[in-house]
């Protein structure tokens, strides 16, 4: 099936100013990134470029043809010498007010796709700067690509969303994992644990990655089931998120906290090892055993099939074991960057 990338022309190719009428070539600016990522796309994917763009009154007083065309045409030129051209232009003339069933948000502009068996809406994006474009994108059934950095949305559209969720049930534990690689450091972790929690978000927040993390535990029995349960989980959810490894940079990080001087070296290989180098003299922190703490990471490398160098050293333990978690974070965020112009597995065996 065809797929379709829907893409807004104003905010999203060319800025839009103050007037948000492009009617003279000295309001023309390209969006930075815009014409690069557009060309790579068309290059490197085989999605169909349809424009869909609205221009309020286009064809009146207050926005004569004779002012617009000029400014687009020439757009369109630009784009074309760089290997950029649309398969179909849709331009809505109407103004708001006018609430016509052919203005984004609304849909009568390209029905003429919806309706088309031959087109993949679901998997087909709209590439677009406002809430209308984010409204538009649900209203026809295709995801939505926000413009922000134009190589983030590339990189979504290129090589895919790094996303996972993992179910773990046993008579032990029942837990859910949900895991977005490419995030903004949102979390929501409830263990049961309140200093896991607090180790935990460290993963996310540091590593920019939404982390979602609910673990029911016998904790009526100890901590142990909970703690290697959900590092299981969550090395198998990041694994899973990782997909091919195509792109990724692969190796990571090491960090001071405080009196603490904390190292996370480590691979996305394939080849699951733990080296350990920390020593803790209190018997808990909080509610968790610092017993337990290998034991987490041990776990988490076999599951992710990563290998963890860790070492650790200083005298507070709450900042010992916590700058080991922000090092595994930063690590993890040098690790899964990702560059799509240089796709290709990071390895010489051809695998990982």
């Amino acid at each position: 099936m065809k797929r379709i990338l829907f893409i807004d022309r104003d905010g999203t190719i060319i800025k839009e100013p103050e007037d948000e009428q492009i009617d003279a070539f000295e309001k023309l600016q390209f969006v930075e990134g815009a014409i690069g990522n557009l060309a790579f796309l068309r290059q490197h994917t085989d999605y169909e470029f349809v424009m869909v763009s609205n221009q309020d009154g286009l064809g009146t007083e207050s926005f004569p043809e004779e002012t617009f065309w000029p400014v687009h045409n020439f757009i369109l030129q630009t784009l074309k010498g760089e290997g950029v051209e649309f398969d179909d232009i849709l331009i809505d003339r109407h103004f708001p007010n006018d609430n016509a069933p052919t203005r984004k948000p609304a849909t009568g502009l390209v029905e003429k796709y919806m309706n088309n068996p031959d087109y993949d809406m679901a998997h087909s994006y709209v590439i677009g700067d406002r809430d209308t474009d984010r409204q538009f994108a649900e209203n026809i059934g295709c995801q939505f690509a926000q413009i922000g950095n134009w190589n983030e949305v590339t990189e979504r559209i290129f090589a895919g969303d790094r996303t996972a969720e993992v179910r773990r049930t046993t008579k032990e534990t029942d837990i859910y994992v949900r895991l977005n690689i490419d995030g903004t450091g949102q979390c929501d972790i409830h263990t049961g644990l309140g200093f896991f929690d607090h180790m935990l978000e460290q993963i996310g927040k540091h590593g920019m990655m939404d982390l979602t993390i609910l673990t029911k535990g016998d904790l009526h029995v100890d901590e142990h089931h909970t703690i290697e349960d959900t590092a299981l989980a969550l090395g198998a959810c990041l694994h899973q998120a990782l997909g091919s490894k195509r792109g990724i940079e692969r190796y990571g990080y090491a960090l001071p906290m405080d009196d603490c001087q904390c190292s996370v070296c480590l691979d996305f290989g394939g080849r699951p090892w733990l080296v350990w180098d920390a020593e803790f003299h209190r018997e808990r922190i909080g509610e968790m055993p610092t017993e337990m703490f290998l034991h987490f990471f041990k776990s988490l490398s076999d599951a992710a099939a990563m290998n963890l160098n860790i070492r650790a050293e200083g005298q507070n333990e709450h900042h010992k074991i916590e700058g080991i978690f922000k090092a595994l974070a930063r690590a993890l965020r040098m690790a899964v960057k990702r560059d799509i112009f240089h796709y290709q597995l990071p390895s010489t065996k051809g695998m990982l």
